[in-house]
């Protein structure tokens, strides 16, 4: 198995690894229901399927 002849310095590593910290994704408040929901996806309110404040499909009355 090959190994590195150089040890590669703590800058190269560094940026590196600039990509691999976690982010914090942006929320968003509906404007009808209220409730908070990630940007660009559906999600449901009391068995409600809503995207972009709109109803897309209801959910199974018991």
């Amino acid at each position: 198995m090959p190994h590195p002849k150089r040890r590669h310095s703590s800058t190269r590593r560094d940026k590196r690894r600039t990509h691999d910290k976690a982010e914090m994704p942006n929320l968003a408040k509906c404007p009808v229901t209220g409730t908070i929901h990630v940007y660009h996806r559906a999600y449901y309110v009391d068995g409600d399927l809503y995207y972009k404040g709109k109803l897309v499909m209801q959910g199974a009355k018991a």
